[in-house]
């Protein structure tokens, strides 16, 4: 009943339009209340939807439509990449390096013992990473973000480095 193409662009927004709604309802229900309690209530059910919109933005813009190979699989903060060629695992606790390669194809992972895990963007499953980074001590999404945005202007130095690791780096810099 609904259109392929219109059902993949619902399906695309979907984050952030249940956010909207979300917070159209809590600021329906501020409106109605007449107890100042209930109208609080309502308030933060509107500023938990449009952070759920915010949210869901962020994701979608994390989602990249290209096809890479490979997959990606994300469980218990174990990240595996299983490529045509390559592959590997490295806990999401042990890393202290993110870097996005200069074409911003690929996501270079760095773990403590130097294991390294190179996961192209468009890998089938690499949007659970948007997670795995979000959750990172000190992170700073809005730079990925934009990284991912204009690969011609992803910086040398790493995107996230770890907190331990940045005394190191200023002394070396």
């Amino acid at each position: 009943m609904i259109r392929p193409e219109l059902r993949t662009e619902l399906a695309r927004w979907s984050e952030v339009l249940t956010g909207l709604v979300i917070a159209a309802l809590g600021v329906w229900a501020a409106l109605l209340a007449r107890d100042s309690f209930f109208q609080l209530i309502a308030a933060l059910i509107a500023g938990t939807g449009l952070t759920l919109a915010v949210i869901g933005w962020r994701r979608m813009r994390f989602h990249r439509t290209t096809d890479g190979p490979g997959i990606v699989q994300v469980l218990e903060a174990q990240i595996s990449y299983f490529g045509p060629e390559t592959g590997g695992f490295i806990s999401a606790r042990d890393l202290v390096e993110l870097h996005l390669t200069d074409s911003g194809t690929s996501w270079h992972l760095i773990g403590q013992d130097g294991t390294r895990l190179d996961i192209p963007v468009g890998a089938e499953g690499a949007d659970a990473l948007f997670d795995i980074f979000a959750n990172l001590p000190d992170v700073h999404m809005q730079s990925i973000l934009d990284a991912l945005d204009s690969p011609a202007q992803v910086p040398a130095r790493p995107l996230w480095l770890h907190p331990s690791r940045r005394s190191i780096a200023r002394r070396l810099h």
